[in-house]
């Protein structure tokens, strides 16, 4: 049975953040992610984890800022230094939350800066943050993510971050498989999910066109979700999508895939 985790950065926007746990608790969602805590300090977010029996289980490290185009720092040479103050500081929160795993967002390398040294910083980045959290018991997770949403965002594919797993040869990093993403830019859903099943370490989804709820696009959910069953993947699904009215009146998907 597949296990879903609401997106509190997505979902149930229509109330401030630390509000949003009891809501999503409410709707039926075991679990939660979010993009950035950061706004809300941990001990509190904990409280309310708590106070709603929930499971948090993915956060991103600190990506610069949102509001302003950034989309991640970890490729930009010129950004280095933030970025790997931001890991220590995703560490403190995922420990504090009982997070088991932080993604990373490469993000776009910068004006003029050439493709060997985007390629380098990148993996310099992940490798510092991988053995950081593997001294925290932590993962890494790399999103790719699609070029038409994001214009030059630089880890725009699976293979190119199945190829940097390869290179890396650190057991803590894993693929953050973006369904959205991945249709928008590849589509072979199915057929890659289980080809490279051991090196996914979570999985999120929305519907395409419009990064709306499944069931208002063209992806096949009934198939997929039991697809992602009947594989083997043993962990959550974060429902991290724009919902097409209010969260509420959206989530018929979740009654019918959640049991």
């Amino acid at each position: 049975m597949p296990r879903f985790a609401a997106n509190l950065s997505m979902l149930f926007t229509e109330a401030p953040l630390l509000e949003r746990f009891e809501l999503a608790a409410r709707a039926g969602f075991k679990a939660v992610e979010m993009q950035f805590p950061y706004e809300a300090p941990a001990a509190e977010i904990r409280r309310r984890l708590d106070a709603n029996g929930l499971t948090m289980v993915l956060h991103n490290f600190p990506g610069g800022d949102w509001a302003s185009g950034d989309r991640g720092i970890a490729c930009n040479p010129a950004r280095q230094a933030e970025f790997r103050a931001g890991v220590a500081k995703a560490i403190e929160y995922a420990t504090t939350l009982g997070v088991p795993q932080l993604n990373c967002l490469a993000g776009k390398p910068g004006e003029g800066v050439d493709e060997a040294t985007t390629h380098r910083t990148f993996v310099d980045n992940v490798r510092y943050a991988a053995a950081q959290c593997k001294a925290a018991g932590l993962r890494v997770l790399m999103e790719p993510i699609n070029n038409y949403d994001v214009p030059g965002f630089w880890l725009n594919r699976t293979g190119k971050a199945l190829a940097i797993i390869d290179e890396l040869k650190m057991d803590n990093v894993f693929v953050q498989y973006d369904i959205y993403h991945a249709q928008r830019y590849e589509g072979e859903l199915a057929a890659t999910m289980s080809k490279h099943l051991a090196k996914i370490g979570h999985i999120q989804f929305a519907d395409n066109p419009g990064r709306n709820e499944p069931g208002t696009g063209e992806i096949n959910f009934a198939f997929l979700f039991a697809h992602i069953d009947r594989i083997g993947y043993g962990g959550w699904l974060g429902a991290e999508y724009k919902p097409a009215t209010t969260t509420v009146a959206g989530l018929g998907w979740l009654r019918s895939f959640a049991g």
